[in-house]
């Protein structure tokens, strides 16, 4: 299928970009406004939110209070989580469908845990029984998640992808890839950052703060966070071991640990079990660095 398709990726198609911008905005967030697009060639004339405004640099900086900015991202993930999923965007006679985040692409992600992550101990990818149990596991852990109520995710929803924008509103970048998910999976991308340590504050700020305005419960939304979250973990934790040992990037070692440690905490919860003795079985190390 190619690597885009199987795992519902958007790719450089600026359709994407300009129809879920459309949506956004309707919903009366402040993705940028997309002035013009042309498909075909690729081009969009967008709105510019200006420089230096991500909550990443801003927090980096202590130009603005943490908390106050996750629970505002929160605010906004709300409201794009009781809206509801739209199956076809259509602007101007160009459509572009939300694609079901499915097992297919949730198997392919994982699988970049089996694939690189032993490479951070000069292993090779699982295979043979290893193996086997890997697929046993992975599907157990997905079946979890296809099991979940389902919403519309804007799937990279992250500290460097939201802009605190001067009239204090929450400027929304990087949607593109936006499909039919889940609101632990946003959750997760915001809470549990590869890229820099949320405070416990915040991460409960921006939880409690969803939960509220979307009228849901904790125990259930804490049972998907760890699943949806432990998925996620993987992917990113076989992502980061390609890009050192694959691609020649060692810089992303630095983010490892924290990634790490973000998927042993996921798989700590109780119905996680199956998976987190797979993984002390196999790369004992994810757990080396858990508080």
């Amino acid at each position: 299928m190619g690597w885009n398709a199987m795992t519902r990726l958007a790719a450089s198609r600026v359709e994407a970009f300009a129809l879920i911008s459309h949506h956004l905005r309707n919903l009366s967030l402040r993705a940028p406004k997309v002035y013009h697009f042309d498909a075909r060639f690729g081009f969009a004339l967008i709105e510019d939110f200006g420089d230096g405004r991500e909550f990443a640099r801003l927090i980096e900086r202590g130009a603005e209070d943490e908390t106050r900015l996750y629970k505002a991202a929160a605010e906004r993930l709300a409201t794009v989580h009781k809206a509801s999923i739209p199956k076809l965007l259509s602007v101007d006679g160009v459509t572009w469908p939300i694609l079901e985040f499915d097992s297919v692409a949730l198997g392919a992600n994982a699988d970049l845990y089996a694939d690189w992550l032993p490479a951070e101990i000069g292993g090779k990818a699982l295979e043979g029984a290893q193996r086997a149990r890997w697929e046993a596991e992975r599907d157990a852990l997905i079946q979890q998640a296809m099991s979940f109520p389902r919403a519309f995710t804007l799937r990279d929803y992250h500290a460097e992808n939201l802009l605190w924008l001067p009239d204090g509103d929450v400027g929304l970048l990087d949607f593109q890839d936006a499909v039919v998910g889940w609101d632990a999976w946003d959750l997760a991308m915001l809470t549990q950052d590869a890229r820099r340590k949320v405070s416990e504050e915040a991460a409960e700020a921006a939880i409690s703060t969803f939960l509220t305005l979307t009228g849901q419960s904790r125990a259930p939304f804490d049972e998907r966070l760890a699943v949806i979250g432990a998925l996620n973990a993987l992917r990113i934790a076989g992502v980061f071991s390609r890009l050192q040992h694959r691609d020649g990037k060692p810089r992303y070692g630095d983010f490892q640990p924290r990634q790490l440690q973000l998927l042993a905490r996921n798989l700590s919860h109780p119905s996680l079990a199956g998976m987190a003795a797979f993984v002390r079985d196999t790369t004992p190390f994810v757990f080396e660095g858990l508080r």
